[in-house]
Order: structure tokens, then sequence, then C-alpha cells
């Protein structure tokens, strides 16, 4: 018996995130899990007995990778952004709170500024590293540094 991912999916979707949300206590790795499920019943070309056994089996590749995913590297050595900043030392608190604003911006900037300013590389390495073309990255760190002026602006008119 084989059914079609569709119809699994939209019978089985919500008892596997509630499986997968039990091992993992994480939304968006329960949703990985659920994804990552099907598309191991779809990559499998394995003949099941009945519903109940592509259920079972559903459940049981859902509970491993869940597991899986708890013991991965990143998930146990990942700490938040408060005990990161615990573990840094900064000569003065100005330098500690830019920096924590600087890993509060999005991503795409994040990574520009950090690179420019705390790793000393040029516009033209930076470019190289992410491959982005160098006027890409110059917009990037205006925008990154606009919005830095704007959220410690923000910091230093709340302290007044």
């Amino acid at each position: 018996m084989r059914q079609s991912v569709q119809e699994l999916f939209e019978i089985y979707q919500n008892n596997l995130y509630a499986v997968a949300f039990n091992v993992c206590k994480n939304a968006e790795d329960a949703e990985d899990v659920v994804q990552d499920t099907f598309i191991q019943y779809y990559s499998l070309k394995k003949e099941f007995d009945n519903e109940q056994h592509i259920r079972a089996w559903l459940i049981r590749v859902a509970i491993n990778k869940a597991k899986n995913m708890n013991r991965a590297f990143w998930r146990r050595n990942k700490m938040s952004l408060e005990d990161y900043m615990e573990t840094l030392s900064f000569e003065t608190p100005e330098s500690g709170e830019l920096f924590e604003a600087v890993m509060n911006l999005p991503e795409k900037y994040r990574i520009v500024v950090h690179l420019f300013y705390y790793e000393d590389y040029t516009v033209h390495e930076i470019a190289d590293i992410l491959k982005l073309s160098e006027s890409n990255v110059k917009v990037r760190l205006s925008r990154g540094r606009a919005l830095l002026k704007e959220k410690l602006q923000e910091e230093w008119e709340n302290d007044k």
C-alpha cells in the first residue's frame, strides 16, 4: 500500500508536529522534523501493509528525527545573545552596548558591519567572502550604520 504524500500530509501533519514538538520543545525544529519526515517518505519506495503501518512508520521516523535534532552539535552548543554577552569583556560599557546593538541588527547588515569593524576586513575582502558586489557591501554597511545610529539614538534619548 502506498498513499500520496499530499494525502498523508493532510491527515498526519498535526499529529507528527505534536510528536516532534514534545521531543524538540521548539516550534521551528518540530516543523523541520515534520517536513523531513514527509521528504523521507516521498524518497522511500517502500510498500506498507496498511494505513496503520504507514502511520506508525511516520511517527517513528518523526521521533527519531526529533531526537537526532536534539543531539545535533549546534543545538547542544547554542547560547542566547545575553549569555554570550556575559562571556565577553569590553573596555567600556559603551563598547559592550555597541556590540550588543550590532548583534541585534538584521543578519545581512550584522555580518557586514561585524566583518568591517570588528574583524577589520576591507569592503573588497568582504565582497569576496560573502560573494557580493562591492557596491552591495557598501549599501549594507550604510544601512547597517543607519540602523545602529537610530537604535543608539533611541537608547541615548531614553537614558535622559
